[in-house]
């Protein structure tokens, strides 16, 4: 099937107005000095190789990327999604763009309660578990405000991708198979995704998306009002009134992108810079990085039983700050105290180096009920970074949450809804799909934004980007961007090898350690030694990266778990 990849790049460089390259790109990109693009599918790649190369910037690259996963990666992200954009401008501004998406005026907290239980079917799959999507209206903030392309060029490049169909990749074909009883429950879905394919789909297969392609024209000419304000908002308020939903024309009309000021922190000497509440990534990156300053993780090794013993220890401490504090600023009083280094100091006391601690429940960080964080006055998910040499760099992560979303495509125009409903907290106690557990903070209300892990991250040093770094994988993207910091700061990885390094994560509830098989038997049987309640993974997530090179020039690395890709020029 290599026919189909071939014609499709030739015809993103016909768009553009440029000869596109027709050999494979890879997961690591030579060194480059105008800019560099990593994602997770090589046409998304190119698609923002090409952007750059049609004299956009890192901005322009990135929505042109996050357009065409929406099509070649669909069941991860899309505009019918959300997302979280954290930028480095030439000016030096950093800012983080809160694309997230919106609970319903008309939801209430008790709405997934089914005598007096939470029916985890209703928040995952229908009309139910479907919030208002912020995607496209982060892009065309972007887009207006710090890129140079116009947007209706990047919606058509991505609507050819759409048209003429691409050959889907081995994770595609799975998680239709892995879904396909749920998508065959909605007629739209069922007939883009399963009659459109082979009954068991693999790796090649070509899939079209001619509604999708005439919904993003229709974006190209009649402008993002036509999703949010027209004809988009009013076909889906239809489809939710005859089908017990909840989200109206209405609510599509008052959705609005949200500029927040960044987390930052510090760890050795490096700046961290990443997204605020109603993130949790962004804090708990830092708290977690404030809990291991005091460590020797070097001394350790990054392979070692002392190394993930004591990152586990730290994951287990801010996830259980997460469970309590965490939840949507504009709602939920977060405390600003949760990165503080006096904090972290004192919970890391409390850190064993020889046996596993049970963590009680959340700690109590200073001035918690005086300072918050507030907006700015002024696989599953997907992660991609792009960078050029004017200075703009761009960490985003999108995401429909599970899987093909709520499973819903709106009649006619092609277009998948998330299902991040449930990443509220549907009942205190009761875990959502990845096993994560809220409070309060994160009930469901009309209009509140459902807390995230989605943590797009930039790493400075001196006051410039030396890291883009993010990841897909649902709780695991916080372990995940973690581990490539770690590995970049304490150990003087290239964004490569940071990638590629044996990856751990603990989410404090359930009491699980989960690890790659390849930290090895003996570091697995030393912490099992320690009280851990070790799960072996086979692949834990997917990251995506830019970075610095030693010459200067930039380097983007896709995760070798995965079928990414990274390029620059």
């Amino acid at each position: 099937m290599k026919r189909p990849a071939l014609t499709l790049f030739l015809l993103l460089g016909t768009i553009f107005g440029l000869r596109a390259t027709t050999s494979p790109i890879p997961r690591e990109s030579p060194s480059a000095q105008r800019g560099s693009v990593a994602t997770v599918n090589p046409i998304a790649t190119q698609a923002g190789l090409d952007a750059l190369r049609a004299g956009g910037n890192a901005v322009d690259a990135a929505i042109a990327c996050a357009l065409t996963l929406g099509v070649v990666d669909g069941h991860n992200s899309g505009i019918g999604g959300g997302c979280f954009m954290t930028l480095r401008l030439a000016d030096g501004r950093l800012l983080t763009l809160d694309g997230r998406e919106t609970a319903p005026t008309g939801a209430t907290r008790d709405m997934f309660l089914r005598e007096g239980k939470a029916d985890s079917k209703l928040s995952q799959d229908g009309a139910l578990a479907v919030g208002i999507p912020g995607e496209l209206a982060t892009l065309a903030y972007a887009s207006t405000n710090f890129g140079r392309l116009p947007l209706a060029q990047l919606l058509e490049a991505a609507a050819k991708v759409a048209e003429i169909g691409f050959p889907i990749d081995s994770h595609y074909a799975s998680r239709v198979r892995a879904t396909r009883n749920e998508l065959a429950a909605f007629p739209d879905a069922r007939t883009i995704f399963l009659r459109a394919l082979p009954t068991v789909p693999a790796k090649g297969d070509l899939l079209k998306q001619p509604d999708l392609a005439k919904s993003y024209r229709a974006l190209a000419t009649q402008g993002v009002d036509w999703f949010y304000r027209g004809d988009f908002a009013r076909r889906t308020a239809v489809w939710m009134q005859a089908n017990g939903g909840l989200v109206t024309a209405a609510d599509f009309a008052r959705y609005e992108v949200v500029p927040r000021e960044p987390v930052r922190g510090t760890y050795r000497g490096y700046e961290l810079v990443s997204f605020p509440p109603p993130s949790s990534g962004g804090v708990h990156i830092v708290e977690i990085l404030n809990l291991l300053e005091g460590f020797d993780l070097r001394a350790m090794g990054d392979t070692s039983a002392d190394f993930v013993h004591t990152v586990a220890e730290a994951m287990k401490l801010a996830f259980a700050d997460r469970a309590k504090w965490l939840g949507d600023p504009d709602f939920t009083k977060v405390p600003t105290g949760l990165i503080s280094k006096s904090y972290a100091a004192g919970l890391a006391k409390g850190i064993r180096p020889d046996r596993a601690t049970t963590v009680a429940g959340a700690g109590t960080p200073p001035f918690a009920d005086a300072d918050f964080f507030r907006r700015e006055q002024s696989r599953h998910t997907t992660h991609f970074s792009t960078a050029d040499a004017e200075g703009n760099w761009v960490a985003c992560t999108a995401s429909l949450n599970t899987s093909f979303g709520s499973k819903v495509v709106v009649p006619g125009t092609g277009i998948l809804l998330n299902n991040h409903m449930d990443d509220f907290s549907a009942q205190p106690g009761v875990p959502n799909y990845f096993g994560l557990v809220g409070a309060k903070a994160n009930a469901i209300a009309a209009g509140k934004r459902p807390l995230s892990s989605m943590s797009p991250t930039l790493v400075l040093k001196d006051g410039k980007p030396i890291l883009s770094v993010g990841a897909a994988g649902g709780p695991t993207i916080i372990s995940q961007t973690l581990l490539a910091i770690l590995r970049t700061v304490d150990f003087g990885k290239s964004p490569r090898e940071a990638l590629a390094g044996a990856r751990l994560h603990h989410q404090w509830k359930p009491d699980e350690l989960h690890v790659e098989a390849a930290f090895g038997d003996a570091v697995i049987a030393e912490l099992r030694k320690r009280g851990h309640q070790v799960v072996i993974e086979k692949s834990l997530g997917a990251a995506q990266a830019v970075g610095l090179a030693p010459d200067g020039g930039f380097v983007g690395t896709a995760d070798p778990r995965n079928e990414g890709s990274a390029a620059g020029f």
